[in-house]
């Protein structure tokens, strides 16, 4: 049995049929904590699943963790920079949110942004290039560069499938 703590249950428990069916295992929902039971690999699944809702992202994209080519990822802003963290965020989501929404096509990603973290959810390899390229943008390169980055790492993705 599997204990998770989140901050805000409702969506689990309101989904909780729709999550208990999909990720083959028994919820119990008691204030804050979550109890889990079910198989050893269900239980891994779920904790990943739940650790995506407790962010923010919906159960529909933190069910896609179940795919095993999927990831989540959190950025701690903090450990990345000593600036002003406003001032960080406000390049990372750009103006009227066209860096975010840019990285998030280029990538096909997504990406929640929270008061001190980002968190990222999609392919492995993806994810991957995208927290790169975040991470360069806190420490301060253009997001012009970092575009570039991720569709270059899309071209080699894409010629690495082709020659299989």
């Amino acid at each position: 049995m599997e204990e998770i703590y989140v901050s805000d249950t409702r969506e689990v428990v309101k989904n909780k049929d729709k999550l208990e069916r999909e990720l083959g295992v028994k919820i119990f929902v008691d204030g804050k904590k979550i109890l889990i039971e079910g198989s050893g690999v269900a239980e891994y699944e779920s904790v990943m699943v739940f650790g995506a809702i407790d962010f923010g992202f919906t159960v529909k994209q933190a069910l896609s963790l179940k795919d095993e080519e999927k990831l989540f990822r959190k950025i701690h802003i903090k450990e990345h920079t000593k600036r002003n963290l406003k001032d960080v965020l406000s390049r990372v989501i750009g103006i009227k949110g066209k860096a975010k929404r840019t990285m998030e096509s280029i990538s096909n990603c997504r990406i929640l942004i929270k008061e001190k973290e980002i968190g990222v959810l999609g392919d492995v390899e993806d994810v991957d290039n995208v927290i790169t390229a975040i991470i360069h943008i806190i420490k301060g390169s253009k997001q012009s560069n970092m575009y570039s980055y991720l569709e270059r790492m899309n071209r080699m993705k894409k010629v690495e499938i082709n020659q299989r």
